[in-house]
């Protein structure tokens, strides 16, 4: 009898996952991955495209490059998840299966924030981004900010980088003079598991003449006087506003039971969640560790080696160590890193690689062994 596994998300961690169950238990496996959009893309594409160091055709890889022994995937939006029956109704099926991993990763809630729809732009979405790049080309005099709206949020470096690469972008431009970049997180640090990863960019704006602001969200827009307004009340006026926007789990997560305080909680030793054979990876979990692709990627191996491992009937596999690297671009076509370890010792800890074109090619290799490793291509 085949094992029967349904993933929810082809982000991350379900390719992950995915790849891992075909390459052990292959033709004794019937395997389904599901997901609304009919390609992927790398969450670091988001801002080639809007700086227009990518066309949006060209970072995007197809669902159906996907082949592999006992898996299937579909593009079908999913209506409802019974965790308990593990029964999935999508607008095209409904599928029980023996194992339910959920990765349908985080949404965005705009509406969280008064104005941000109205008269503010967000580059989490691969739409924002995109639209966006228009907007930027046509910057050339003002105040931008890039502004954090609310905590937790996914890739936490992302926006150093979009105001480090901002100031590059209206640099080469011939604008910059004319223009003020400023960052509001709610942080005392940019990255707060790496104070060497901090300091390297609280410097690097502070060379740029970018203004740093910890410690503080946007709580909302005016959109008549294109004001920010922070949590304090500080007033910011703006031209262009860059926003990190709330984020949620999926409607249909948290319509289904599973969640707790708004994302799924899992044990952390295996992504098992309170529902027997249901698993959650990656965004939508509250497991503990930043909501980052490498940090679903770890998960789905974790989540792996449980599945595999009651599969072959032993139960021994090693627990998840919420280990993972980040990429953070710094400009000047330059790419540092930072290595954090959250659950091995009493706090997290982060361990620096300074920006250096070696590191660019060693993201490049990020993008593309997993390319390989995913889609074979």
């Amino acid at each position: 009898m085949k094992l029967r596994v349904l993933v929810l998300g082809a982000g991350f961690g379900g390719l992950e996952l995915t790849s891992i169950l075909s390459e052990a238990i292959g033709d004794q496996l019937d395997l389904t991955l599901i997901d609304q959009h009919d390609s992927f893309y790398f969450g670091f594409s988001k801002l080639d495209v809007m700086f227009g160091r990518d066309k949006a055709e060209a970072v995007k890889i197809p669902y159906n490059k996907i082949i592999k022994p006992g898996v299937r995937f579909l593009q079908e939006t999913i209506l409802s998840v019974d965790p308990l029956s593990r029964k999935v109704i999508t607008d095209n099926e409904s599928y029980e299966t023996d194992i339910l991993v959920i990765a349908l990763g985080a949404d965005y809630d705009l509406g969280a924030t008064p104005g941000l729809k109205e008269t503010g732009h967000e580059f989490y979405s691969f739409e924002g981004a995109q639209q966006l790049r228009e907007l930027i080309f046509g910057f050339s005099h003002g105040h931008a900010i890039i502004g954090v709206c609310s905590a937790p949020f996914k890739c936490p470096p992302a926006p150093s980088e979009a105001a480090l690469l901002l100031h590059d972008y209206l640099l080469k431009k011939g604008v910059r003079g004319g223009c003020e970049i400023s960052i509001v997180i709610p942080f005392g640090l940019p990255i707060p598991p790496s104070p060497d990863t901090s300091r390297a960019l609280i410097t690097a704006f502070a060379e740029r003449n970018i203004n740093f602001i910890p410690n503080r969200k946007v709580r909302s827009l005016d959109p008549v006087r294109r004001i920010a307004v922070l949590d304090d009340e500080t007033e910011l006026p703006f031209d262009l506003f860059l926003g990190i926007p709330k984020h949620c789990a999926p409607e249909v997560v948290l319509k289904c039971g599973i969640a707790e305080n708004g994302w799924i909680p899992v044990d952390r030793k295996n992504l098992k969640t309170k529902f027997p054979n249901v698993y959650a990876i990656g965004d939508v979990t509250s497991v503990g560790t930043p909501k980052a692709g490498v940090f679903a990627e770890g998960a789905a191996k974790v989540a792996a080696a449980s599945i595999i491992a009651e599969w072959k009937g032993n139960a021994d596999h090693a627990a998840y160590n919420g280990a993972g690297s980040c990429y953070v671009e710094f400009g000047q076509d330059k790419v540092g890193r930072v290595d954090v370890d959250f659950f091995s010792g009493p706090k997290p800890m982060g361990y620096f690689i300074p920006p250096s074109e070696e590191q660019v090619r060693d993201k490049q290799f990020f993008g593309s062994s997993r390319r390989k490793r995913w889609f074979n291509i």
